[in-house]
């Protein structure tokens, strides 16, 4: 099966993708694209994964950078292809021939770009990282390579929608303690359960930073199996691990 690769007409022609699973090598839960080096997946077919992924982009492998996701605000600025991951949740460039690349699987992959400056991101935004201004973060590190905010294109790729986002009131807390404005994001669900818009909060906050275009692309990385790891998902069916998508854009 080839890749199936979504892209967003806003971040054309910069040259991106948001990878679904299909066209991979692994199996059992792991079925497909699966490009977490940190799951139990077995390496050989991450690798070959991966490699399908620089393939596609373009790059060679080693050109296909990432970083240690830890869910936090942290944004590396990277100008080669690096030897170790280091422990962030976002990157950007100015240096043609890398592939940024983050790894979702119910979180917000976020591609940035600047197409007049030339500068590219890439975020990992869960409701952790988001809370916290890692996307914010992101659009400071560009604009430190010369971007211009107003100049950005940002675009939200599958995450996890909300009506498969049911959380708790402590949940709800977090976000109250930011702003009661952010009440607008959680629906009731059932009992004392909210159902929180994590896209919806995203595109908020990069529309809030002052970029020139911010959207989601709207596809529910937990309502299509087919098509995505779900981290959510996996944890409801008690299965022992799940896949991680890839996000990649390139100048």
């Amino acid at each position: 099966m080839t890749l199936e690769i979504l892209t967003s007409d806003s971040l054309a022609p910069i040259q991106h993708g948001f990878f679904t699973r299909r066209g991979g090598a692994s199996s059992g839960v792991f079925s497909g694209l699966n490009c977490g080096t940190g799951s139990t997946d077995q390496s050989e077919a991450v690798a070959i994964n991966r490699d399908r992924v620089a393939q596609a982009m373009n790059v060679p492998p080693a050109a296909l950078v990432g970083v240690h996701q830890i869910h936090s605000a942290d944004v590396v600025a990277v100008t080669e292809p690096l030897t170790e991951k280091p422990k962030a949740d976002a990157l950007v460039t100015a240096t043609p021939g890398l592939a940024l690349s983050i790894l979702t699987a119910d979180c917000q992959p976020v591609l940035f770009s600047d197409p007049v400056a030339g500068v590219i991101g890439a975020a990992h935004a869960g409701w952790r990282g988001a809370l916290d201004g890692v996307l914010e973060a992101t659009i400071d590190a560009m604009e430190a390579l010369g971007a211009q905010r107003a100049d950005i294109i940002a675009t939200v790729g599958p995450t996890i929608s909300q009506r498969a986002y049911e959380v708790g009131p402590e949940f709800l807390d977090n976000f109250m303690a930011e702003s009661p404005d952010n009440t607008r994001f959680f629906a009731n669900g059932t009992g004392d359960r909210m159902l929180f818009d994590l896209p919806a909060y995203g595109v908020h906050r990069l529309r809030s930073a002052g970029v020139g275009d911010a959207s989601w692309i709207r596809h529910c990385t937990y309502s299509d199996p087919d098509r995505f790891f779900s981290y959510r998902r996996a944890t409801h069916a008690k299965e022992a691990d799940y896949g991680r998508l890839i996000s990649t854009i390139r100048l």
